[in-house]
């Protein structure tokens, strides 16, 4: 038996986004401990919810260990059905709902897929709009939109700042476009300012990582090449932080962070308002 790998469930009358992030919030604090997980989103009837328990019953049998079980299921049936399969069994809905329905003094809707709905149209369409601006704004692209821009991410190529300002747009609503510091730019200009971002300094914000780090990321786009080589990497890396410090721009190093902790941290040093919740 290997007590060192643990199967775990996702299961959702929904998307299961909620119980993939619940889960893994809380199995991050046991990194000793290598997860499988399944998900099984849109389990919302009874016939669907039993032949999930038959592979957590499954799954029991074969590795000797009950499976962990983060669910959102929303309807109560369901739930006590999914509930009876030889796994450990945790709830959002079963641990929260029955107690702020006792302290509002209300009845919850027990409706499926409440929290992923389009129940607020306008909110859903400022995080279209702000992917949008983030695709059209990306690496350079679309300067001439920088003033409709809520900030402007900084870094060389291949330090995180895409997947960052589509997380900003997509989470927060927030207008964000990017710019890649080249070697020309670096060097070639002596570290002078692009003359396209002089009207939005108060807008720049820089990402920094880890020589190393890079290297390793960018082997795997461009193995074997001087862009991904380490010196490459390091003199880059060097130059923008000098970059940076020259030009008061503050900046994050991003090498140890996930692409929500970069944006959660950006939202909080920059006072940004999130438009949508």
């Amino acid at each position: 038996m290997d007590i060192t790998r643990r199967s775990v469930f996702f299961v959702s009358d929904s998307t299961a986004i909620t119980a993939e992030t619940l889960g893994h919030c809380l199995l991050a604090q046991f990194d000793h401990i290598r997860y499988e997980p399944i998900t099984f989103p849109f389990i919302d009837t009874l016939e669907k919810a039993e032949k999930v328990v038959q592979q957590i019953n499954r799954e029991a049998e074969t590795t000797g260990l009950a499976p962990i079980i983060f669910s959102t299921l929303i309807d109560k049936e369901i739930r006590d059905t999914v509930k009876k399969g030889r796994g450990v069994f945790l709830d959002l809905f079963d641990t929260y709902l029955e107690i702020l329905e006792r302290e509002l003094s209300v009845p919850s809707l027990h409706m499926v897929g409440r929290y992923h709905s389009v129940s607020d149209v306008s909110s859903y369409d400022v995080r279209i709009d702000a992917i949008n601006y983030a695709l059209q704004a990306d690496d350079g692209t679309g300067t001439k939109e920088y003033d409709r821009a809520d900030i402007i991410l900084l870094g060389v190529s291949r330090a995180g700042k895409t997947p960052t300002c589509l997380y900003l747009g997509m989470q927060f609503g927030i207008y964000a476009a990017n710019y890649p510091l080249t070697e020309e730019d670096l060097l070639g200009k002596r570290g002078e300012m692009p003359v396209v971002l002089l009207p939005f300094r108060h807008k720049l914000y820089g990402l920094t990582i880890n020589p190393e780090r890079l290297q390793k990321i960018r082997s795997q786009r461009r193995p074997n090449s001087r862009y991904a080589s380490f010196s490459q990497c390091r003199m880059e890396v060097e130059a923008a932080e000098a970059f940076f410090d020259k030009w008061a721009i503050p900046y994050l190093n991003v090498t140890t962070m996930s692409v929500e902790e970069i944006a959660s941290k950006i939202l909080h040093e920059t006072n940004l308002g999130r438009r949508v919740w």
